[in-house]
């Protein structure tokens, strides 16, 4: 197989995102977040399986989990802005957080951070709800993730939850911490859009629900709970006959305004924003080709949310393009193509999950065109012509627009067309164990 004019394999932190070809530096990447100074409350998941806060401009390499075990080599991660409304995340010993017929001990046990700074709910004697809340100012009729690490003590379950200003409707789900499995859902007046429980290694998990309120909603509750489905309930909120010792450990608590949840962001007497990411401006006119070429890359989309998330080689503007990525219709993996500002081809193939990680790649000549994916010829198109000026590789349309938000494990750029064979090669697993890796699938 020929050898790639450039060739992006994310390894190193910093305010580049470095590229192994060429190695004059040509296909290196701009990287920017607006963060304030250090430290900045934004985090990743690093080598060891720990969250950790990364300085000011710099780019996450996050790596991903499997049964709380890192897997496989790291990725980059671009996210959204988002801001975590909740204030203490890791303290709820202030008064920011309302302990209700519970009380809460600080820094109990090792957090996902690997830091000791997990923390302890602890129910009292009464029969009623026990619980742990923060308020948080919000909107009617508007998506918010909430999300917290739990880890089972001498209870096993919780119930995380969106409550409105009377205390009349909610939106939650209850969460199994013995199984790591979702339990009952109990929603009146909301909507429960999704949710999801993650494993972090050693018992803990990050639970996390998306949902939304008819009417204003303004409390981010934890509530203790004695099991999984079939809850008494007071209020839509879990009650038991507490006995003073039931108790749940608790760590990095966040709720955000949106339709899935994002990275975890780390607040104290204020909410904290982690502004937007953005990467650009790897390559030239000279090492892209006009006439032929393949884009490659292994990607996963953050969430199924029907946005634009485009990788793309251009002339800086939308009049000349070539784009592999995610578009409004969910569960499919797309490439257009523009020539003076015409459309000539579109291809794409449905997939089961946007967020499971995906090998592409495109392969364009004039009334040649082929979309590969995880080794099989996906779509192809034979009329059209090819770009004229390209001269940059952007994690996003060219002009700016529709981001790419997600997860990048390699970009390749070939400036002569690949016959069949190397595409497959290409875009194949090298083995059933990385193929079962890269879905974050276990090999029992």
């Amino acid at each position: 197989m020929a050898k790639p004019n450039l060739a992006l394999i994310p390894a190193t932190i910093g305010d580049k995102v470095y590229s192994i070809l060429p190695s004059d530096g040509v296909g290196d990447f701009d990287f920017t977040r607006a963060d304030g100074s250090s430290p900045t409350g934004v985090t990743r998941i690093n080598a060891q399986g720990l969250i950790e806060e990364v300085a000011s401009g710099e780019n996450r390499l996050n790596y991903s989990l499997l049964n709380g075990e890192v897997v496989g080599c790291p990725h980059l991660l671009l996210e959204p802005s988002r801001t975590n409304l909740v204030q203490y995340s890791e303290d709820f010993s202030q008064s920011a957080w309302t302990k209700g017929n519970s009380s809460i001990e600080s820094d109990t046990l090792i957090s996902p951070s690997g830091i000791l700074n997990g923390s302890t709910l602890t129910d009292n004697t009464a029969n009623t709800i026990h619980r742990l809340r923060d308020s948080v100012s919000l909107s009617a009729s508007t998506d918010y993730s909430l999300s917290i690490f739990a880890k089972k003590g001498t209870l096993s379950n919780i119930q995380l939850a969106l409550i409105n200003t009377a205390n009349s409707n909610t939106a939650s789900r209850v969460f199994d911490l013995e199984n790591g499995a979702l339990g009952e859902s109990i929603t009146i007046g909301g909507t429960l859009q999704d949710s999801k429980i993650t494993d972090y290694g050693n018992g803990w998990y990050r639970c996390e629900i998306t949902a939304q309120l008819g009417s204003t909603p303004n409390t981010y509750q934890i509530t203790l709970a004695p099991q999984s489905s079939g809850n008494s309930t007071t209020g839509n909120q879990v009650t038991y006959d507490g006995d003073g010792s039931g108790n749940v450990y608790l760590w990095g608590a966040q709720s955000e305004e949106g339709s899935f949840p994002t990275s975890y962001i780390k607040t104290t007497s204020a909410a904290v924003t982690r502004a937007a990411e953005t990467c650009t401006g790897s390559g030239d006119a000279a090492t892209f080709n006009d006439s032929e070429g393949v884009l490659y890359a292994e990607i996963a989309s953050l969430a199924n949310d029907g946005t634009d998330k485009a990788i793309s080689i251009s002339d800086g503007t939308n009049n000349n393009r070539i784009w592999i990525g995610y578009s409004t219709a969910n569960e499919r993996i797309y490439s257009l193509g523009y020539s003076g500002n015409t459309i000539q081809f579109v291809m794409y193939k449905d997939l089961l999950d946007e967020t499971d990680f995906v090998k592409v790649a495109v392969k364009y000549k004039e009334n040649d065109f082929a979309l590969w994916v995880n080794g099989i010829e996906a779509s192809t198109d034979n009329n059209g012509l090819t770009p004229v000026g390209l001269n940059s590789l952007n994690f996003n349309i060219s002009s700016g627009s529709s981001d790419f938000y997600g997860n990048t494990k390699q970009i390749q750029y070939f400036d002569s067309v690949l016959d069949s064979q190397q595409l497959e090669q290409l875009t194949s697993w090298d083995s059933f164990r990385a193929m079962a890796e890269g879905q974050l699938y276990s090999i029992q």
